[in-house]
């Protein structure tokens, strides 16, 4: 059987979920393990990106 596409135009709420609240600056955090050295400083950090927009935010251990 073939796949069923939607037709229709997302809704601005669909499109933009999650969205408002990181831009009130209520980011959802959680640490990112791939990136652990600060190459630039040789120092040990943590690295953290946003769940929902992607941001990322590093901060020294």
């Amino acid at each position: 059987m073939a796949d069923i596409l939607p037709f229709r135009k997302p809704r601005a709420s669909d499109k933009h979920r999650g969205n408002t609240l990181c831009r009130n600056g209520h980011h959802q955090w959680k640490i990112d393990k791939e990136r652990v050295f600060d190459t630039k400083k040789g120092r040990l950090v943590t690295q953290l990106r946003c769940r929902r927009c992607g941001k990322v935010k590093t901060r020294l251990l």
